[in-house]
């Protein structure tokens, strides 16, 4: 009985020290996942600020969308029919009857194209469904496509997970068909029910896309969104996807350019979100920036932040389409945007801390046109030949303060889950790589381990010649990548000067490359 008692006791402690434990550990793995949430105390000094600034770092989610790099916006719908961008809501399904509907050839093509994902149109702000929602008649059910037994939705996500790709959705809050819109809790519940089928019939969602037009339903009443109750029901059944433009993981870049910042920072105060102003610019041919605004060219430099409250990882996106228009139309078929113009936004974008978002609109067959996949292979071509071979690789580098465990080669390694960098309170290095032989480059790629923050503020890069160490280019934010083109150099010698960075500075690749034209000449410009 003693014994018995004992051995009760005993495991009771235990039970309750591992509980104990238990709750601690919970409490930490919670505290890990806030880091990319960072609030700053009144009282707390420009140092202590820039401290909290560089250990922001992003979510799962966050990186793993950040990963994607290149992805396809298919913009689809009853508009493809009646050569409209934005339709009215008064369409009749009949109109929407492509010939040839191929989703598998749009995965295709983008998979070709080094495309990591697909965003389809699920609904635009006509209202019609690509799916057959049972909330609204006004949808591809009461089409003729496919006997009134077609599935959009289930075709291209289909396709996707055919093709290797991720799959996303668009889906428009701005209803101009449903009778609901302007009575703001009614339709928030029928927007929440078609969100809700969008979300647990078609597998795998990655990202879900709002853009934050809003007008006056039927009652001549603005509707109010209840932007929180649509974020719990995609955190509910799609807790991987990031939800995107008119949402908390990822941000508009702020014009539909193609064209992104070239101090571009994924770490900015928390009240430059602005829904309303997003709302008024989303998706217009001109952009008025004002200052201090969200879309302003500077968002997240020391004197952004030493006035926040809080900070936030709210990395950009850059939406363009390959076209004027977003979705198809016939005589905007010789305005495709050139190869070279499309590689020019991807250095621009992806260049840049940015995640690219390109359109592609299909036809009224229901296919990506010839001519723009034309010009989305031949500006593969001109990467592929461009980043195909790293001239760091074999190269001796020399840096002049490494970490334990972070030696220099982590950022030739090809690995990203290693890297380089300096011990604590070390905030600026210098890293001069040694080639086998003189080459001759004019692009650069460095890439920052985010997973850690992101850092480094200014940098410089230095080829060494007869006359010494002479500069070929330079730049301010880094990020998860960055690439810069400059005039054709040879040399055996380059040499990366970090200046100035928010705490210990990291690499975790960094690539030199010649573009097609200087692989092909000996004419340093």
């Amino acid at each position: 009985m003693y014994s018995f008692n004992f051995n009760f006791a005993w495991g009771k402690f235990f039970f309750i020290l591992l509980s104990v434990l238990f709750f601690f550990s919970c409490s930490s793995r919670k505290n890990e996942k806030k880091t990319n949430i960072v609030y700053i105390d009144s009282g707390d000094t420009m140092t202590e600020i820039v401290k909290k600034a560089a250990n922001v770092t992003p979510s799962a989610r966050q990186y793993a969308w950040q990963q994607l790099e290149f992805t396809a916006f298919v913009h689809f719908t009853i508009n493809t029919f009646t050569n409209k961008e934005w339709g009215d809501g008064t369409e009749y399904p009949a109109l929407f009857n492509p010939t040839e509907l191929d989703a598998d050839q749009w995965a295709k093509v983008c998979r070709d194209a080094g495309m990591k994902q697909i965003i389809v149109t699920a609904k635009h702000h006509d209202g019609f469904c690509l799916w057959p929602s049972k909330y609204t008649e006004h949808s591809v059910k009461n089409s003729p496509w496919r006997n009134g037994k077609g599935d959009v939705v289930r075709e291209v996500s289909d396709a996707c997970r055919k093709a290797g790709l991720k799959f996303g959705i668009y889906l428009s809050p701005w209803d101009r068909h449903e009778p609901s819109y302007g009575d703001s809790p009614g339709y928030n519940e029928h927007f929440k029910n078609q969100l809700r089928e969008l979300l647990t019939n078609y597998g795998s969602i990655s990202e879900v896309w709002f853009d934050g037009a809003c007008g006056e339903g039927p009652n001549g009443k603005r509707q109010v969104y209840d932007w929180q109750g649509y974020y719990k029901v995609i955190r509910e059944l799609q807790p991987q996807a990031v939800i995107a433009i008119m949402g908390p993981d990822v941000r508009w870049v702020g014009t539909e350019s193609g064209y992104g910042r070239k101090t571009e920072w994924s770490v900015i105060p928390a009240a430059l979100r602005d829904n309303e102003r997003t709302a008024r610019e989303s998706q217009q041919d001109l952009v008025y920036i004002p200052p201090e605004d969200r879309t302003a060219e500077d968002l997240g430099s020391r004197e952004k932040i030493k006035q926040a409250k809080k900070l936030v990882w709210y990395p950009s996106e850059v939406d363009v389409s390959i076209r004027p228009g977003w979705f198809y139309h016939a005589n905007q078929d010789d305005r495709v945007k050139t190869p070279v113009k499309l590689v020019d936004i991807y250095y621009s974008s992806v260049g840049r801390n940015s995640l690219l978002l390109l359109n592609l609109p299909p036809d009224r067959r229901g296919l990506i046109r010839e001519n723009d996949i034309a010009g989305l292979m031949e500006m593969r071509r001109i990467l592929d030949a461009t980043f195909a071979d790293n001239m760091l690789n074999g190269a001796v580098i020399k840096a002049s303060d490494l970490r334990k465990g972070h030696p220099a080669v982590c950022m030739v390694d090809g690995k990203i889950d290693t890297y380089w960098t300096t011990n604590k309170g070390v905030e600026s290095a210098v890293i001069e790589f040694i080639l086998p032989q003189v080459q001759r480059f004019d692009r650069l790629m460095l890439q920052e381990n985010i997973r850690v923050g992101q850092r480094i503020e200014r940098f410089i890069v230095e080829v060494e010649t007869k006359e010494g160490w002479r500069k070929i280019c330079e730049g301010t934010t880094v990020g998860y990548k960055r690439l810069l083109r400059f005039p054709v150099v040879k040399a055996q010698k380059i040499r990366l000067q970090i200046l100035q960075s928010r705490a210990s500075p990291t690499l975790n690749n960094l690539g030199l490359y010649a573009s097609p034209a200087a692989a092909a000449g000996d004419v340093e410009k």
